[in-house]
């Protein structure tokens, strides 16, 4: 049976937040932020450095250039989204090393991160 500890120290081992991924980068840590949204929203507002990997078209050809020795972190809109989720288990089943984002873009800019559409703490992806 699965004890609360566990479920809180799995769900850190798979969750990130904005902060979170904002300490790893300035760490220099190999981050690779996947947009997991359609690509239309992805080119109306997105993470600096992001790439768009649609989780509907994830599959084994279109991830073939991700790297396999960075966390990937999925992330979409933000809580009302599960694309981010949807791609986090593509991604994990493919073989990654995954992370979420929770509250995806929403909270990136509320927490005052850059975006390819706001300004911003300005972010860049070690990858």
């Amino acid at each position: 049976m699965l004890t609360q500890q566990d479920f809180y120290a799995a769900k850190l081992a798979y969750e990130m937040d904005a902060a979170d991924v904002w300490s790893a980068l300035q760490a220099g840590e190999r981050l690779l932020l996947i947009d997991a949204r359609a690509p239309e929203a992805y080119q109306q507002e997105t993470i600096p450095g992001a790439l768009s990997v649609p989780h509907r078209s994830m599959d084994e050809a279109s991830t073939a250039q991700l790297p396999k020795d960075a966390v990937l972190v999925s992330f979409c809109d933000g809580i009302g989204c599960n694309a981010s989720t949807k791609g986090a288990l593509k991604l994990a089943r493919l073989g990654f090393n995954v992370r979420e984002l929770q509250g995806g873009l929403d909270w990136w800019i509320r927490d005052g991160y850059a975006t390819t559409a706001r300004a911003g703490a300005a972010v860049s992806c070690n990858c």
